[in-house]
């Protein structure tokens, strides 16, 4: 699929970036599964790991609106999982504008 924002046809998505580090990647994993964004109205995920250090992840979450990704980084369900998953101190939050996206 290939598509340029703009167009009748795709909406802007807004993403939600979040890194942080975990004390293990397959424990917090497990945890993750059991509260995946979709819970809060995403549309899709992509979990990343860190070259070099798989316990620093980066999970990029696509939403329809600003409001809808800020209610779900405010979720106590989103700070619970986080606390069970063993997350490393403070996470990283950014919001981002989708202002393209290409498909090879």
């Amino acid at each position: 699929m290939n598509s340029v924002l703009g167009t009748e046809k795709e909406a802007a998505v807004v993403m939600l970036a979040v890194q942080h580090r975990v004390r293990d990647y397959k424990a917090w994993k497990k945890v993750f599964d059991e509260y995946p964004p979709r819970e809060g109205g995403a549309k899709f995920h992509r979990v990343n790991r860190m070259i070099g250090d798989p316990n620093t992840i980066v999970v990029v979450t696509g939403f329809e609106s600003a409001e809808q990704a800020q209610a779900f980084g405010r979720s106590p369900g989103l700070a619970d999982a986080m606390k069970r998953a063993g997350v490393v101190g403070e996470p990283r939050v950014e919001m981002y504008e989708e202002a393209e996206f290409v498909q090879y």
